[in-house]
This record gives C-alpha cells, structure tokens and sequence, in this order.
C-alpha cells in the first residue's frame, strides 16, 4: 500500500457538516467529501462526472489532527426572490491544520492526484472558496500504509507527544457513521452515502523534527 499525504492549513476552514437552510456549520476536522470535492478540482473535474467521483471515493482516507484550531462565526444579509433580506450564519474553523492521506494499492492513481494538485486546473479551496490554502499542500506518496504514513511524517508543531486520528474503519473495526462519503456534487442530484471511521489517540513514533520553513516554499 502507498499513501498520498496533503497538509491542509489555513487562516480559515469550512468542511461543511449539517448545513441547512440559513445555518452553514463545519465539522472538526476535514471531511472525505470536502477533500475529493478539492482534488475534483484540480483535476478540472466538472460536477456532474460521477465516475471520477465514485473512483476517488474508494480510497482509504485519513486525518491526522496537527492544531485543533476554533471555532469561528461569520454572517451574511441575502435576499430573497422577493425582496426580503435576512441573515445567514457561517461557521469556520480558525488557525486549523492537518494531516491528510488518501490509501491505494493503486500507486499510478496517487501519481496522477499528485500531479493534479501539483497542476491545478480550478483553485483549490478547503471547504469553501474563501479558504485557499496556505503554505504546501501536496507532501508527496509513502510508501507506507495509511496509519503509519499519517503517524510518522513530521509534526510542525514540537510540543506534541499524541495526536488525534481519524480513519476510515477497516472491516469488521468498530467506530462511528458520518455522511459524507460523496456519490455525486451534481447540484440536480447531490447524493452522499454513509461511512464507517475510527477516531485514535497515538503517540508520535518518531522524534520531532525542527521545522524548516524554507522547505514550505517546494
């Protein structure tokens, strides 16, 4: 198995959870659909192609939780096909970041999402489009599977001794159902199914590396 990581940091984040009507929440973490809808970008994919999606979707997926970050409300005044104006509340993640990894035995796959991501199409957004990333965002294939790569890449932030993970479930693993397992982002037809994820707390396997912020410029 190989394991393709992203770093997902930003001032803000939005990876939408139980948004409706007015109300526009974001989970704690990056959700799967979030991050296939971001890479559907890059490959320039258009809403309506379901088989990209399904083919994405299959990938084992992955978050290691590096800065918690907080929550952050914003609001909006629209107005309706009347005329009215009301408000409409939107929630963010603040100062967050990530460890993302996508699983495949399919290595030419992650070669392919790499360089995608590399080479954007679309901008790239993390959850909504006023977020753009910042700093690096693609890290590259481990040759590792999906829990070791996420354990063993290095922490930015040196004080960390454990960390949170979140894992798509292997078969037969206990853990919790989230709906965000995409089926189609066509807006006539926007389907999600449900998935089954693990959330770990580990110790960090390897000693801490210093950071370079030079090595954030590729």
């Amino acid at each position: 198995m190989s394991t393709l990581l992203l770093r997902l940091a930003a001032p803000l984040q939005s990876w939408g959870i139980d948004s409706k009507f007015d109300i526009r929440r974001t989970g704690r973490e990056p959700s799967k659909s979030g991050v296939i809808g971001l890479i559907c970008a890059a490959f320039g994919i258009k809403r309506d192609d379901d088989e990209m999606v399904s083919q994405l979707a299959t990938l084992r997926f992955g978050v290691r939780v590096d800065k918690e970050g907080h929550f952050m409300r914003d609001f909006h005044i629209a107005r309706s096909k009347k005329g009215d104006s009301y408000v409409t509340n939107r929630y963010y993640l603040a100062d967050a970041e990530f460890l993302v990894g996508f699983e495949s035995a399919d290595e030419e796959l992650l070669k392919r999402i790499e360089y995608a991501l590399l080479n954007p199409v679309f901008p790239l957004y993390l959850g909504r489009r006023s977020c753009p990333p910042t700093g690096r965002l693609c890290l590259g294939i481990r040759k590792r599977e999906l829990e070791d790569a996420l354990l063993e890449e290095a922490f930015r932030n040196e004080s960390v001794e454990t960390v949170r993970i979140i894992l798509d479930a292997k078969e037969g693993e206990d853990g919790n159902i989230v709906k965000d397992l995409p089926i189609s982002y066509n807006p006539e037809k926007r389907k999600h199914a449900f998935r089954k994820v693990t959330e770990k707390y580990r110790a960090v396997r390897e000693p801490l590396q210093c950071h370079d912020p030079m090595a954030e410029l590729g």
